[in-house]
C-alpha cells in the first residue's frame, strides 16, 4: 500500500484572487470555502487523480524561493500558446536562474509564487 498526494496547501494574502487564478490555469473549481480558506480542484472533486489546493490565507509575506512549486503541462494546446493564455490569466515570467535556453517558463502567480510551464502536452 502506498499513499498519493491528494491536497497542496499554498498559504497566500488574498485566497479569493488566488483561487480565481488557479481555476483559470488548471480547470478547477471552488469545491469548499473554510473561514478564509478556499478549496479548488477538478469538477468531480475530492479523491479523484488530481490533487485538490486549498489556499490558505495568512498575513506573513513571502520570503524568497518556495521549497516547493507547481510544474503545468498544457492539455489542449502547445506550449506556446498555453504560455499565452497563462500571462493573460495574470502570471508573470520569473527570473530564478535559468539561462533561457530551457525547454520550460518560469513563471509566478499573482502573489509571486513560482511554477513551470512543461514542454510537454498530456491528456
Amino acid at each position: 500500500m502506498a499513499c498519493r498526494i491528494t491536497e497542496l496547501v499554498l498559504d497566500c494574502r488574498e485566497p479569493e484572487k488566488l483561487a480565481a487564478f488557479w481555476c483559470e490555469v488548471l480547470d478547477y473549481v471552488v469545491l469548499e470555502k473554510e473561514g478564509d480558506d478556499i478549496a479548488i480542484g477538478p469538477q468531480e472533486g475530492f479523491g479523484g487523480l488530481q490533487p485538490i489546493l486549498v489556499l490558505s490565507r495568512t498575513d506573513e509575506p513571502k520570503n524568497g524561493k518556495l521549497p516547493l512549486h507547481i510544474d503545468v503541462n498544457a492539455t489542449d494546446r502547445e506550449q506556446e500558446a498555453e504560455l499565452e493564455r497563462l500571462l493573460a490569466a495574470g502570471a508573470r515570467h520569473a527570473d530564478v536562474g535559468q539561462t533561457g535556453d530551457e525547454p520550460w517558463y518560469v513563471l509566478a502567480d499573482p502573489e509571486g509564487n513560482e511554477f513551470c510551464l512543461l514542454r510537454s502536452r498530456v491528456s
